[in-house]
């Protein structure tokens, strides 16, 4: 008969702790008027999220085992960006599926959601052209580029800017999104070696084959002119004022070619005014008509 009562108590004991628990699981946190989570739900979400990590980490060890380091690193980046827009998925999926209103939560935040996406309106455009440029490898390291007039050398590529050093040695950031929305020159996409030209006008009645010999010589006497493919000289035109010449070579490092083009140009005017070449100015002949 004890044993029976203390078994009684026993079952009347965990049946009041099982209601304590219930009660206190379903007990309701109100937020604003439409909005009402119990803290059951709230274990529920909780549980949701880190289940979600676990699957997310899987998913990216499986992703980036084969990757070099280098992609590694900025894949995550993207990837830190893409788990906190799971995150919000998956928890308003959660809210939703234990009967918590989602359109209230929504209605409430709606004026600051509108807010932050203006915001992050230019953010989201760079990350997204980062990713493109990652993905078609349009850019790379120490490539020399040209973009609304500039010119620098890439020395690092991130997710939101890429970052250039100009020939003055300024650091040149340029935002991502620029590469969607303007004209983007490689010079060394297809390698190191670049053509330059240096032009130039003669008065009319020179020796243009002189003209042709000197500044063939003026390009091959230089040391960072290389010798394959050799200089060229093309006669562009007969000029207004000037018979007009286009010396083209070939440099090892286009990034610096504004020192060897003017080294040239002072060889060419030596070589001229040594041989009796003149270079002309533009020429003007003006009539006066005299009414009576």
């Amino acid at each position: 008969m004890i044993q029976d009562l203390e078994h009684i108590g026993d079952v009347i004991t965990e049946s009041s702790v099982w209601e304590s628990t219930k009660a206190f699981l379903n007990k309701n946190l109100t937020i604003g008027e439409n909005i009402s989570i119990s803290i059951l739900d709230v274990i529920i979400v909780i549980t949701a999220i880190f289940i979600t990590t676990i699957v997310l980490r899987i998913i990216l060890k499986i992703i980036t085992r084969k990757l070099p380091e280098d992609n590694k690193g900025k894949f995550n980046v993207v990837y830190g960006y893409f788990r906190w827009l799971v995150y919000v998925v998956i928890l308003f999926i959660t809210l939703d599926s234990v009967g918590v209103n989602v359109t209230a939560v929504f209605a409430a935040s709606a004026a600051l959601l509108i807010g932050i996406g203006l915001a992050l309106e230019t953010l989201f455009q760079d990350i997204i052209s980062g990713i493109f440029i990652l993905i078609d490898q349009s850019v790379h390291v120490d490539d020399i580029i040209e973009i609304e007039g500039k010119v620098g050398r890439v020395v690092e590529i991130k997710l939101r800017t890429t970052r250039a050093v100009t020939i003055d040695n300024k650091v040149l950031i340029i935002p991502n999104h620029l590469y969607l929305t303007n004209s983007l020159y490689n010079w060394t996409q297809n390698g190191s070696t670049t053509r330059e030209n240096v032009e130039v006008g003669v008065a009319y009645g020179s020796d243009v084959q002189l003209v042709k010999k000197l500044l063939l010589e003026a390009a091959m006497t230089h040391p960072k002119v290389l010798p394959s493919p050799p200089p060229t000289v093309v006669f562009i035109n007969f000029g207004d004022s000037s018979l007009d010449f286009k010396l083209v070579f070939t440099l090892a490092d286009s990034f610096t070619a504004q020192h060897p083009k003017s080294d040239i140009r002072f060889e060419i005017d030596r070589l001229f005014r040594e041989n009796d070449i003149a270079i002309p100015f533009p020429q003007r002949d003006i009539h006066i008509f005299k009414k009576n």
